[in-house]
């Protein structure tokens, strides 16, 4: 049996963990977070659109029936994914191995997520050639919004069902608690696949994110049907946002090592972020400053830029320490960093990014979130709610990822927390 193969306290100990203990508030948030994030979703888009902006009106702004249902929406949705799924299917790029999975196995991923976002570029392109109306992207919002969701429901309860035919190696440990409801959730299933195509790691990183983009070019042009040109401050936003998500695709074999490929099943909280919650809230910015247009100084402008990158630069340089370290401790650029040894026989770094807080990129990725929402000004919440989503998001992650370290690491995870006591701020948390 090899030594990944051999039970030892550790594991059970981790295993145990994922056994008794439920995320996102247990049956209780399994129930109520299918409900109210779609709400919510519905919810900000119309906000966006309306003249107040205001999170805080009472009533609230809601979307008539007839706002919400468009057969346009459908179809350029189907398409869409229909088209992304085509592009990853292709045996173009390099194919990369995933970490181990508990049966000894390692599992085939293509790497050609940025020849989909340049395949989309070029086809964005012709359409503007071809006088397209990509600004009616802002009308089609909330049908589109409408569909991914329902969408993402349809497709959960087909993983949720075909999960029951999944060995049980391939099960997530934290996924199979019995409980239907918590299990449609989180999901069942860690790595479910037809063939060799992996939905999860599709949906992570392709028709939702890149879809992001295209949204914001959408808000973009409709600002320049209705202005004459894009304004600096939706400039900003598209290209601080495309740089986000070029620079995730890029760099996509670093995605094999995080939670979300890594730990947690693909169940509704994974299929319902992938699809609908990142492409139509992390780009509620350009949304707004189609109706609420800001204009910006150039002292401003320069700040806002720094700022992001000053962010990106962090993000950017302390993901790839830790996937360069995860993927091969003896390469130059990380062999000479400090680390401590763990029961599990892997080294915990202590020097270099994370020896300066334990969470490096998310202290980065905050940096990026404020400055997307800058150019929208101070006299309105609204495009600072992913900046305050971003951060409740980011804390709660660290606090799992917290748990899971110390129940996997043990003693050796403490000893790590004394050399850096700091987890995402320096000298603040």
């Amino acid at each position: 049996m090899s030594p990944i193969m051999r039970p030892n306290s550790q594991a059970l100990k981790q295993r145990s963990l994922h056994e008794t203990e439920r995320e996102f508030g247990g049956t209780l948030g399994a129930v109520c977070i299918p409900v109210l994030l779609p709400l919510t979703v519905l919810f900000l888009i119309s906000v966006s659109r309306s003249p107040e902006a205001s999170l805080l009106q009472w009533p609230p702004v809601l979307p008539s029936t007839h706002q919400l249902w468009d057969p346009v929406a459908l179809v350029l949705l189907l398409g869409w994914i229909a088209l992304h799924a085509l592009l990853y299917a292709m045996p173009l790029g390099k194919v990369s191995e995933g970490l181990t999975l508990r049966d000894g196995t390692r599992l085939k991923y293509p790497i050609n997520g940025f020849l989909g976002l340049c395949v989309s570029g070029v086809l964005l392109i012709l359409l503007l050639e071809l006088g397209a109306p990509l600004g009616s992207l802002f009308e089609l919002l909330l049908p589109l919004a409408v569909c991914a969701i329902a969408l993402s429901f349809l497709f959960s309860i087909y993983l949720y069902i075909r999960s029951f035919w999944a060995p049980s190696h391939a099960l997530a440990l934290g996924g199979n608690t019995g409980n239907p409801l918590y299990d449609f959730f989180i999901g069942r299933e860690l790595n479910p696949r037809i063939g060799n195509f992996d939905f999860k790691y599709f949906c992570e990183l392709r028709p939702g994110l890149i879809g992001w983009v295209v949204l914001n070019l959408g808000m973009l042009m409709k600002e320049v049907e209705l202005r004459g040109s894009p304004s600096l401050a939706m400039m900003l936003v598209n290209s601080f946002q495309l740089l986000y998500v070029a620079d995730a695709l890029w760099n996509e074999e670093a995605v094999l090592t995080t939670m979300d490929i890594v730990h947690d099943g693909f169940g509704f909280m994974l299929v319902f972020g992938d699809l609908a919650w990142v492409p139509f809230t992390y780009g509620l910015q350009a949304s707004f400053l189609v109706e609420h247009p800001q204009t910006l100084s150039p002292l401003g402008s320069l700040t806002i830029i720094a700022l992001n990158g000053i962010g990106y630069y962090i993000f950017r340089k302390s993901n790839s320490q830790k996937n360069q370290f995860r993927r091969d401790p003896t390469h130059p650029s990380v062999a000479r960093l400090e680390t401590i040894a763990t029961a599990t026989g892997k080294r915990l770094l202590v020097s270099g990014w994370w020896g300066l807080v334990r969470h490096p990129n998310y202290l980065g990725d905050l940096l990026m979130a404020l400055a997307w929402s800058l150019p929208c000004g101070f006299s309105h919440l609204l495009p600072y709610f992913y900046v305050i989503y971003f951060t409740v998001l980011l804390i709660h992650r660290e606090d799992r990822d917290e748990r899971q370290c110390r129940a996997k690491y043990g003693l050796a995870w403490d000893t790590y927390c004394r050399r850096v006591p700091y987890r995402i701020f320096p000298y603040i948390y």
